[in-house]
């Protein structure tokens, strides 16, 4: 729960930022954190993930042309940019490259079918995808104000990632392979010998 609070930081302080002040501070603030965030992991000692590198480059890159060129067009582009890159990577891998992501992260902790595997990174990648895809139709259908967006972004795309992650749970529930109790441990006869 630490980490997860934690790999949240600059979300919620893009947050609270907006709440006190407007977009762009709040897009400032978001970048900082981003950059604090690697500082503190360094700081302690500990290994930089991968993820923290792609947000922070993300939130550099979109945040920072939002705040050189006042448009605020940028930064609602950010977590479509993120979704969508992780979606990339999770297809151009598996159909191009023939690696499973989603294999290579999670593979030592669970045993799954290759078919199963790969269902799992592809729907991974289509989650992505769609959730890039609503974050743009909020943020520029014109159906929605900045704030809402905000909130979405806060709100909204967290409860789609919640929701997706419980499906996903049932779904590895049933193609789950359990391992084989063959061990010499579990064996009557281990420890014998003739």
């Amino acid at each position: 729960m630490k980490k997860f609070l934690f790999d949240l930081f600059p979300l919620i302080l893009f947050f609270a930022a907006y709440k006190f002040a407007d977009i762009y501070i709040a897009t400032g603030v978001a970048m900082a954190a981003a950059i604090l965030q690697i500082v503190w992991i360094k700081f302690t000692g500990k290994k930089i993930e991968g993820m923290h590198w792609i947000n922070l480059g993300v939130i550099v890159v979109f945040g920072g042309a939002t705040l050189w060129l006042k448009d605020d067009t940028f930064i609602k582009w950010k977590p479509t940019a993120l979704y969508w890159l992780f979606g990339s990577v999770l297809l151009i891998s598996k159909l191009f490259l023939g690696k499973n992501v989603m294999q290579k992260l999670l593979g030592e902790k669970i045993s799954m079918s290759e078919p199963a595997w790969t269902r799992l990174n592809i729907s991974w990648a289509l989650f992505f995808i769609f959730a890039g895809g609503v974050n743009l139709f909020v943020a520029f259908s014109g159906l929605f104000t900045e704030s809402q967006w905000v909130n979405f972004k806060v709100f909204g795309l967290m409860a789609l990632l919640i929701a997706f992650v419980i499906i996903q749970s049932i779904w590895l529930g049933k193609h789950i392979e359990q391992p084989a109790a063959n061990d010499a441990a579990f064996k009557p006869d281990a420890g014998k010998h003739d």
